[in-house]
């Protein structure tokens, strides 16, 4: 029961984000509002780490580390999300951001020379066409329309999302563990996004409404740390190969939530191109023994019916 209200707490807070990011588009600038969220989440991150006594005394090595997990993971990433959304429906920028699944098999092969399984070099390949499929349309015009231009926007975030996950896969393995290295990460990425704001001519604004201030704390309390804390604890009751699994369900819930308040119209292409992209990621996800067994139980099967 435990594992299956941690699965859904971390779907349904990782799926409804992605609207919540909606409500952050008003006279704030997208960039100032991931600044002013990481920022706060580092400051809770930090403050619940001095009051549990864990360690946050770390070599400057590592904090290089940090901040470059946090620039990219946190800061540059979330910027792209933000704008993407101001482009496109939020649900169809959670199923480009979907797209870090494939992305990190590619950084896994650069950066830590880990070798790419056919398995999941088809399933990248099949999430890609989903996605073209998805943006067909656009693709085909040549000219910058809205979708084009969030979708490189979102696909940029997500590259940059991955890295993040392959330098904080070096942190871990390094001995910094993972609350403390997401701690200085988002302290790290806000203060990024902070200063890219100010290099604009930016200057500090605040919309001190009700949608804006809320959606603000969902996403810094709910979408950075709670849900966050139920996929580590999920990790550690089933392992992060089946913990993983909740990147699959959050695009779908991201169109659902986008169908029904922000009236995004499904097509054809659209169902078409989603299912092969959730089709990629599933492919991606499973993990070989288990792959292994369903394609055994398959040839039982046929094996069973086969006359004679």
């Amino acid at each position: 029961m435990l594992n299956f209200l941690l699965y859904t707490g971390a779907s349904l807070i990782w799926g409804s984000t992605w609207l919540a990011i909606k409500l952050q588009l008003t006279q704030v600038p997208p960039i100032l509002s991931v600044a002013y969220r990481f920022c706060l989440a580092a400051l809770i991150l930090l403050t619940y780490c001095g009051l549990a006594r864990k360690r946050l005394n770390y070599p400057l090595r590592d904090h290089w580390f940090m901040a470059l997990q946090g620039f990219t993971m946190f800061g540059l990433s979330y910027c792209g999300s933000y704008l993407a959304t101001t482009y496109m429906k939020s649900g169809l920028v959670a199923v480009v951001f979907s797209t870090i699944l494939m992305w990190n098999i590619l950084n896994l092969r650069i950066f830590m020379n880990q070798p790419v399984a056919w398995r999941a070099f088809g399933g990248g390949i099949l999430g890609l066409s989903g996605i073209c499929i998805v943006f067909r349309q656009d693709l085909a015009a040549f000219t910058a329309t809205s979708g084009l231009i969030g979708l490189l926007i979102a696909l940029a975030g997500a590259y940059l999302a991955s890295v993040g996950n392959v330098v904080g896969a070096r942190n871990a393995k390094k001995g910094v563990p993972v609350t403390q290295a997401n701690a200085f990460g988002m302290g790290y990425g806000g203060l990024l996004t902070l200063c890219i704001h100010l290099a604009m001519s930016g200057t500090l604004t605040m919309e001190w409404s009700v949608g804006y201030l809320g959606s603000m704390l969902y996403l810094t309390i709910f979408g950075s740390i709670v849900a966050f804390g139920c996929y580590m604890l999920l990790i550690g009751r089933i392992g992060a190969e089946y913990a993983a699994y909740v990147t699959l369900l959050m695009p779908i819930i991201a169109l659902v939530l986008s169908t029904l308040f922000e009236g995004y119209r499904w097509t054809g292409n659209a169902f078409a191109g989603v299912a092969l992209v959730l089709a990629g990621n599933l492919i991606i996800l499973t993990p070989r023994p288990t792959y292994r067994r369903v394609m055994g139980l398959f040839k039982e099967r046929e094996d069973f019916v086969k006359p004679g």
